[in-house]
């Protein structure tokens, strides 16, 4: 980010995400910041004011920290939560039948990518604003429903979580390409070559993930892997409930939610990618 208080905000909205994915209260963070000394003291306080501000938002405290020297600015934080075992949400808790819902658009890989090569800024702020807006209140409402997986789509991409969530769940993930909501200008700025890393072979060669051979478009497929983040939270929710929750998280903090796929009893590869919904 070129601004420093953004940058602030949207490292410290991505440690809280953790906890937020576990149906977790965040109670305490510290910043763990490597500055180099030629970045001004108005340059640093602004970041560490950024994330103060969003921990606070968070209704948590922010408990010092610790500050190293480093050629390469770096800021994030270490945070915990409480959440009681009954409630917690994790990774292995999704059943066949369940639809798999995201609550922020994809993308935030690519287009930091192409900010880097100045595309417009009008173009990054709803990006910005996404990566800085916390998943809490989103976590409530998906926990409210008796949801028990769940994760947060982050450096993996949205197809890396749904592989770690297929594997810990013990079944397959089918993923609707077309369904995944995404920032304008992602799939024209992939077209660009400005995804920061298509890892999408790697997990196909290793039989983590199959396509719909001929079916999918290689940027929609692309920007499934790219990685992102403070990205948004991905459910596994009883169908039943699954048009309910879409309804009320846009309808509050999530207004690009969407339904992006479903779990199967078993697939070809514990993630499928096929081009939309009724295509398997």
């Amino acid at each position: 980010m070129d601004d420093p208080y953004d940058f602030g905000q949207i490292a410290a909205a991505n440690a809280l995400s953790d906890i937020y994915a576990m149906n977790a209260r965040p109670l305490v963070a510290m910043n763990l910041a490597a500055f180099p000394c030629g970045l001004g003291e108005e340059v640093m306080g602004a970041i560490l004011k950024g994330g103060y501000d969003k921990v606070r938002e968070a209704g948590a405290l922010l408990a010092g920290g610790h500050t190293i020297e480093d050629d390469e600015p770096k800021y994030g934080l270490c945070v915990v939560g409480s959440v009681h075992p009954d409630d917690m949400t994790t990774l292995g808790g999704a059943s066949p039948g369940d639809v798999l819902v995201l609550t922020k658009a994809a993308g935030t890989g690519i287009m930091t990518t192409a900010l880097k090569a100045g595309v417009s800024p009008l173009a990054m702020s709803p990006v910005i604003e996404s990566m800085r807006s916390l998943n809490g209140e989103a976590s409530e409402i998906i926990s409210s429903l008796g949801v028990k997986a769940m994760t947060d789509v982050t450096g993996f991409g949205l197809a890396g979580h749904a592989y770690d969530m297929a594997r810990a769940s013990g079944l397959a993930i089918e993923l609707w390409a077309s369904e995944v909501p995404l920032f304008a200008g992602a799939v024209e700025m992939a077209s660009m070559g400005m995804a920061p890393r298509n890892c999408a072979g790697e997990y196909v060669e290793a039989g983590k993930v199959a396509l719909a051979t001929g079916e999918i478009d290689e940027l929609l497929v692309q920007c499934m892997f790219d990685p992102q983040t403070s990205g948004g939270l991905l459910a596994a929710v009883p169908s039943a409930r699954a048009a309910e929750l879409i309804a009320s998280l846009r309808e509050g903090p999530a207004p690009r939610a969407a339904a992006v796929g479903v779990v199967r009893g078993e697939g070809p590869a514990p993630v499928s990618i096929v081009a939309g919904r009724g295509r398997s």
